[in-house]
């Protein structure tokens, strides 16, 4: 592994990291708009550490929704870092107890896609330990941030709060639906739509967090391989 290579792997991991750590604000901010105390707030950042699970779980909270729905959200969405875990695990191959838990925790998105990315297994575990250390170090220090600075905001900042969550979510999905090229993303383009679709037509009709657990039931199933069909 090369100096150059090493130093453009940090960088880019490390950069990321930064940037998507920053989130940590917009969760901070939704979690207290939905009555968690910053200790309740912080707990859920440092141990399920999954972005798009914790809007889910408060965003059905702060609606009024139960915790079965809220939580039943927050797992659906959390279960596609099960199969990145599969994928990471012959490239991680971490070998002690405390590496294997590590590793498990800090499989998402950002350092999954790092470590795939890179050219080769070594800059492969170091994109994969820099972008998954950088993200959770600064995502918990900005949920602190957001959660310590949403206490003292006025009744109309509150009210605003309440675009905190499908923005984030936005601005976490976008880069996945505007990727260029390839049948493969023109396929989840079509498939996230769908989702959201299933999502807002539910909405009147049942309980609050329900219509994301069948979104995502949805789009799993839309997803599923397809077996080719046998000649007759």
């Amino acid at each position: 592994m090369s100096a150059p290579a090493r130093s453009r792997t940090l960088r880019d991991a490390v950069g990321l990291g930064l940037a998507v750590g920053f989130y940590g604000i917009a969760f901070g901010a939704a979690s207290d708009a939905a009555g968690l105390d910053v200790w309740q707030t912080m707990t859920l950042s440092l141990l399920m550490f999954s972005g798009a699970s914790q809007f889910a779980l408060v965003g059905v909270i702060g609606a009024g929704g139960s915790a079965p729905a809220a939580v039943g959200s927050a797992l659906l969405l959390g279960t596609r870092n099960t199969v990145y875990g599969v994928r990471m695990a012959p490239l991680l191959a971490p070998r002690t107890v405390l590496g294997r838990a590590g590793a498990a925790h800090w499989v998402i998105d950002e350092s999954t896609a790092m470590a795939v990315a890179a050219p080769g297994r070594e800059l492969g575990r170091l994109a994969f330990w820099a972008t998954g250390g950088t993200i959770y170090l600064g995502w918990n220090a900005m949920t602190l941030v957001g959660a310590l600075g949403a206490s003292g905001l006025g009744g109309a900042a509150e009210a605003a709060l309440d675009a905190v969550v499908p923005a984030a979510f936005l601005a976490l999905l976008w880069p996945r639906l505007t990727a260029a090229g390839s049948t493969e993303p023109r396929a989840q383009r079509r498939v996230t739509l769908g989702g959201a679709v299933v999502a807002l037509a539910l909405t009147p009709f049942v309980p609050v967090g329900v219509q994301v657990i069948a979104a995502v039931v949805a789009v799993a199933l839309a997803g599923r391989p397809r077996t080719a069909e046998r000649p007759a």
